[in-house]
């Protein structure tokens, strides 16, 4: 294969979101089954020179992902951390107008870096008749705080919102219903996307708190005293550090799936999967099982990417990846760990694991963006593939792209995809990923680290002329 780089993580790891392949997805969703067999695993690839990026839309300022409307419009929904949701319609323009525009309901962003703003869209799977939106953004703090003397940062807050009757292309003024708010202690590790899965529940993702190592104010004790924290591993206390699954079709607000793992049982009721620092992206596939896949940015060693099934713990902070996480020096790694939580859970490791670039033993990745699973027809090679990424390799705009054969049980081997236009990095910070109802798959980056300037563009993944 010319010009790609295979990467293999069986013994030692580098920084990702893909925790371990889990079969039992059928407690996921019911109807969804699991076989033994590798069925649904695609072929090995051999990467095509006519993989190019596309220029869909730019001049935004700092988009996180992209959503397609499920009304079969055509149109392309771009989340701009800024505040702001654009439109790119069946013609591939960018309208003027925003969509919705949420900035001045948000906390102030500052310009030069933040993990704070408007970080996940959600079409309700019945828009087309009913004109329901979620979006998930962050709000001022409430009163109190974490601690005596400490003060909440910002409110992590799930919102309703209805589209206009007569223009589908903006939100009806006024039309906002605050869902859920969560209170957080520091202005980082916000999780940030939301999603209805194939059960017709809204999937959140919330990541601990924030700071570092699960152990500042507001990070909760747990069962694990070698760490000293925190919110990953807790279940009753708060819903920091979860992948949160709720019914927007029942109850005032919302109501609860009755086979979310904590129902009739000590833990919060609207948690589904546990274990997690900061799962920024998360996607279920469109195809095959329909297997969720979240990306959870590390701390200073690994980062990975986790198939996640009901009730699963996925580690943090007991463990950073496949490795057992010290928080007293977080460049240390642990000679033991336990497998095995106070509930009886096992830790499941991730099925992707990549070096992060502060790792002594070598990495190139600040951070890792989750992706989706290639069921486009644009670029057959790709198809059944994951497809994700780096941030950045080095704090500089030097996002790069990878794919992810799924095969199996233990951690994956992913190769970079590499560009024509651009082999090696894409030349910028890669923010998001979106798909289209098609399957084809989009990138959101910026030439900014922060959310600032309008250096924003959606690129799509594309098969060009040699």
């Amino acid at each position: 294969m010319k010009n790609s780089k295979i990467i293999h993580f069986g013994h030692f790891g580098r920084n990702l979101f893909l925790p371990i392949y889990i079969c039992l997805i059928s407690l996921l969703f019911g109807a969804i089954g699991c076989s033994d067999d590798d069925d649904n695993t695609p072929p090995p690839v051999e990467q095509s020179q006519s993989i190019d990026l596309v220029l869909v839309a730019e001049n935004m300022a700092s988009p996180v992902g992209l959503v397609p409307s499920p009304d079969n419009s055509g149109n392309l929904f771009v989340i701009d951390q800024i505040g702001k949701v654009w439109v790119i319609d069946d013609s591939g323009t960018l309208l003027e107008d925003p969509f919705l525009d949420v900035s001045s309901m948000m906390v102030s962003l500052t310009p030069n870096y933040d993990e704070r703003g408007l970080l996940g869209l959600a079409f309700h799977p019945d828009y087309s008749s009913n004109g329901r939106l979620f979006v998930y953004y962050t709000a001022p703090p409430k009163a109190g705080g974490p601690e005596e003397g400490e003060m909440w940062d910002n409110t992590s807050r799930i919102s309703e919102f209805i589209v206009s009757d007569t223009d589908p292309t903006m939100v009806m003024a006024g039309s906002e219903k605050i869902i859920l708010d969560i209170n957080q202690p520091q202005g980082n590790h916000e999780g940030g996307t939301i999603a209805f899965g194939p059960d017709g529940y809204l999937y959140i993702s919330i990541g601990d708190g924030g700071d570092s190592d699960d152990v500042s104010p507001g990070h909760v004790e747990d069962w694990y005293e070698v760490n000293e924290g925190g919110n990953g591993q807790d279940v009753e206390a708060n819903l920091l550090g979860n992948i949160l699954r709720i019914d927007v079709d029942s109850g005032d607000s919302y109501g609860i799936p009755g086979d979310n793992p904590f129902v009739n049982s000590e833990g919060k009721d609207e948690i589904y999967a546990y274990g997690f620092r900061n799962p920024f992206r998360f996607s279920f596939d469109m195809g095959g099982d329909h297997r969720l896949f979240v990306g959870d940015a590390g701390q200073r060693l690994w980062e990975e990417i986790s198939v996640v099934e009901n009730g699963g713990n996925y580690g943090w902070n007991v463990k950073e990846g496949t490795h057992c996480f010290d928080a007293s020096n977080n460049l240390n790694v642990l000679a033991s760990c336990p497998d095995i939580d106070n509930l009886g859970n096992e830790l499941i490791d991730p099925v992707i694991e990549m070096s992060n670039t502060s790792n002594p033993a070598g990495g190139s990745t600040v951070t890792i963006i989750g992706g989706y699973v290639y069921r486009g027809s644009a670029i057959p090679e790709l198809s059944g593939q994951y497809v994700f990424g780096s941030f950045s390799r080095d704090f500089e705009p030097t996002g790069e792209v990878f794919f992810a054969n799924p095969s199996g049980p233990g951690l994956w081997d992913f190769q970079e995809l590499e560009f024509k236009s651009t082999p090696g990095d894409i030349g910028y910070f890669l923010k998001g990923f979106g798909q289209d109802l098609e399957g084809e798959i989009y990138l959101a980056v910026s030439s900014e680290l922060g959310p600032t300037g309008n250096t924003g563009k959606i690129y799509k993944i594309s098969l060009v002329d040699d």
